[in-house]
């Protein structure tokens, strides 16, 4: 069975990090700022973790698995902080 191919535009919109956590940007940023609050604006700026079973999928989907050595690190580095 050939390997699986990455889907790009998955890529484009959303980052895996080292630990396997899966990033996305928030919406409603493009247009139509002046009737937003500064605050709301300076929101939605920040980055958001996918979490749940969409996170495995979109690992899955962007070719980027979490092993089990990855997944023991990032409980290590949670519970040191």
């Amino acid at each position: 069975m050939p390997k699986p191919k990455t889907k790009k535009s998955l890529t484009n919109r959303l980052k895996v990090t080292k630990n396997g956590k899966v990033l996305r940007r928030q919406s409603f940023r493009r247009h139509l700022k002046a009737s937003k609050s500064s605050k709301q604006l300076r929101g939605l700026k920040r980055t958001l973790n996918v979490t749940g079973y969409l996170a495995k999928k979109v690992r899955k989907v962007v070719g980027k698995r979490t092993t089990k050595k990855m997944r023991e690190t990032a409980k290590t580095i949670n519970t040191k902080s």
